[in-house]
């Protein structure tokens, strides 16, 4: 081989041995991110809902088992009391953790139920009506089509909690909400 095809050669592959090093620290800057990105939580939406349960561990075991709930953190005492977790459903973070009377946390029990209820938008509410009766809740009214568009149903959790679950069976405007609602309300 010649000079000048020597010196090419070894232009090249030093060019390929550049490039190569080049998409090797990238790589490893993905993977560092990557790995940052894991460990780094996302803040959740403006509003997210805190609940205190009695036995929260069963309390994720029934809302992922009936809501489809994705378990995102836990942090477990040694005595398995769990201190903060959070879930989502749908998109949406539910914090919640177990019952720390020591700090005046309890749940809806302590109180003889809770003034405040969760709305849940499903694709199927009858579905997860009846899995949710099947594992321990208490039903408080049937799945129904309402004025509004939506088909709904409310049952209390297994921990206190009352949840309205609903699927949106047709989109109606406010204007024609309000209507409906005034005609009902007609004798």
């Amino acid at each position: 081989m010649g000079k000048a095809k020597k010196g090419k050669a070894k232009k090249g592959k030093a060019q390929r041995g550049e490039a190569n090093k080049a998409k090797a620290k990238q790589a490893k800057g993905k993977q560092a991110k990557a790995k940052k990105s894991k460990r780094t939580r996302s803040a959740p939406q403006a509003v997210t809902p805190y609940l205190a349960i009695r036995n929260a561990a069963s309390a994720i075991e029934f809302y992922r088992d009936v809501f489809d709930a994705m378990e995102m953190m836990r942090l477990a005492e040694p005595s398995g009391r769990i201190g903060h977790a959070e879930i989502e459903i749908g998109g949406a973070r539910i914090m919640l953790a177990d019952e720390h009377p020591e700090r005046d946390v309890r749940g809806p029990e302590a109180y003889g139920g809770s003034p405040v209820s969760l709305h849940l938008y499903l694709a199927d509410v009858d579905a997860v009506f009846e899995r949710a009766v099947a594992a321990g809740a208490k039903p408080l009214r049937q799945p129904e089509d309402m004025f509004y568009g939506d088909r709904t149903a409310t049952l209390i959790d297994p921990f206190g909690h009352c949840w309205f679950l609903a699927t949106r069976k047709q989109e109606v405007s406010a204007e024609e909400v309000q209507k409906r609602f005034d005609a009902m309300l007609k004798p």
